[in-house]
């Protein structure tokens, strides 16, 4: 847009919109204006009341009295899904609901076919299918099945679907989460062809670069209540960041950045560390109280050498120290024993137990040290240890006996986080620790690392997010294509800059430009 949609007449209004659910209380009299042609992204943390908004806009739920919601400036009674379709209100979730093995044409009318003498018409759907797909700039064939797609495409059949329903609002709740950076461009090409025919996007992500790249306009939700709504002329992180939160950017990070090199010995010592393939030589040192981040390009080793650290993968070369005395390192087992907790990237598949209790996961490393005489073990102690983790990591949930599945993405990891500090660590690797996570879990995650770091463990943060790295290490060592290009220092007079970490993470350092 070009500044008009505050010009227009709305297309949507959502005004004083509450929900109680018992005694909690989701949305408090909050409000929404979209207008046609439009991207307006919703922003907040987990748990601010995003979905249950957009879950009473789609008809999901029923809105306490006392609200409104008007399109066209009319007032509508949203009671179900099939009314708020019929109003030309759609939603695509980040579970898509695509039947894979039917066409895309049949996928498209799902719910909704022509039919010949109460036959599903086959020929009329594929007819109706083509334009569709043609105006979102679409390639594949209507015929294809579902199962051949990729999930970028599969989520192009969604919007296609939605526009079978004449859909004027369409919600796309996080759809980038899944898509590669080729996917996602041509999901930005497709919201901008809608934008141009009038359809107004309401887009919800944590990704603050999305948010700028499509917003006209930003709305933030805390706590279940509308905080405000920004201009895209208006937007920064440290606004966004402080509407979310409740707090200016200056405090999202901690405040001070220690020099611990040479003060003290270091906690863990890794020579010429190496697997012959995709790590060569690596030596580093962490010491106690120390945030040491690791940096580089996608493919530059990092997730691997803390792996082979970690006695995931086999070292093939190299030594590991511990308080200065060498480790046999040959799984996670040995490294947890010795006092080495490593976080992974992916903690849905590698980490987490994601239909077992949120209690079961924090003690399953721990908790058979509980057992009593004749090996009983104590369940009172796991409840209490699980019960402690949550107040002292602020997990977000209705208890401890809650699927830890059922959780956001950052409460998610701070249950994973809550597992390895049962284990009382000397040294905590953590690997792209606040990846797919919001802005608020972020802060808390960076308040448990600060707080370890208080308390004497060494830490290791691996993360491709480069700011996270400026704000949060003490020392940064940059990776190159298995090995490690350099080591930057920082302070609070001369804090390490981003150009110097590109520049080892590329190989220019040193060179003329």
């Amino acid at each position: 847009m070009t500044g008009t949609a505050n010009q227009q007449h709305p297309l949507l209004e959502m005004r004083d919109i509450s929900k109680t659910f018992g005694a909690s209380k989701a949305l408090s009299n909050v409000s929404l204006t979209v207008h046609p042609g439009e991207v307006h992204s919703l922003m907040g943390e987990n748990g601010a009341g995003k979905s249950t908004l957009m879950k009473i806009l789609s008809g999901a739920y029923t809105a306490d009295p006392g609200g409104s919601v008007l399109i066209d400036g009319a007032p509508v009674v949203l009671g179900d899904p099939l009314r708020a379709k019929a109003y030309g209100i759609a939603v695509i979730y980040q579970e898509l609901s695509l039947a894979p093995n039917l066409t895309v044409a049949q996928n498209m009318f799902l719910g909704n076919e022509p039919s010949r003498f109460g036959i599903a018409d086959r020929a009329e759907m594929a007819r109706r299918a083509e334009p569709i797909l043609k105006q979102l700039g679409i390639g594949f064939d209507s015929a294809r099945r579902v199962a051949e797609l990729s999930l970028g495409e599969r989520q192009m059949v969604e919007i296609a679907r939605a526009l079978t329903t004449s859909a004027r609002i369409i919600v796309m709740d996080e759809p980038t989460t899944s898509l590669t950076s080729r996917e996602t461009d041509k999901l930005f090409d497709v919201i901008a062809r809608l934008k141009a025919d009038g359809i107004a996007i309401i887009y919800i992500s944590h990704r603050m670069e999305e948010v700028y790249q499509l917003s006209d306009r930003v709305s933030v939700l805390r706590d279940g209540a509308y905080v405000g709504t920004l201009e895209r002329a208006e937007l920064s992180a440290s606004k966004l960041v402080s509407m979310m939160v409740g707090r200016d950017l200056s405090s999202f990070y901690k405040k001070e950045h220690r020099q611990v090199t040479g003060e003290r010995a270091a906690v863990l010592s890794a020579r010429n560390v190496g697997d012959g393939v995709k790590v060569h030589a690596c030596s580093f040192d962490v010491r106690s109280g120390e945030v040491l981040g690791v940096a580089g390009l996608v493919g530059s080793g990092r997730t691997e050498l803390a792996r082979l650290v970690y006695g995931a993968d086999r070292k093939t070369s190299g030594e590991i120290s511990l308080n200065g005395k060498p480790l046999a390192i040959t799984s996670p087992r040995d490294a947890l024993d010795a006092g080495i907790a490593y976080l992974t990237e992916d903690r849905k598949t590698l980490g987490l137990f994601l239909d077992m209790s949120i209690s079961d996961n924090i003690n399953i490393g721990v908790i058979a040290g509980d057992a009593k005489t004749g090996g009983v073990l104590d369940f009172a102690k796991a409840r209490e240890r699980a019960a402690d983790a949550v107040k002292s990591l602020s997990i977000r949930t209705a208890g401890t006996q809650v699927n830890v599945g059922a959780l956001s993405g950052g409460n998610q990891q701070k249950a994973l986080l809550a597992r390895l500090l049962e284990t009382k660590p000397k040294v905590i690797i953590l690997d792209e620790p606040t990846r797919g996570v919001d802005v608020g879990a972020k802060s808390e995650i960076y308040r448990i690392i600060d707080e370890l770091a208080q308390n004497g463990v060494a830490i290791v943060v691996i993360s491709s997010d480069l700011p996270e790295i400026l704000g949060i290490a003490d020392r940064v060592l940059v990776m190159r294509e298995g090995c490690i290009a350099g080591e930057i220092l920082g302070s609070a007079e001369a804090p390490i800059a981003q150009e110097a970490i590109m520049a080892l993470a590329t190989g220019t350092a040193g060179h003329a430009a």
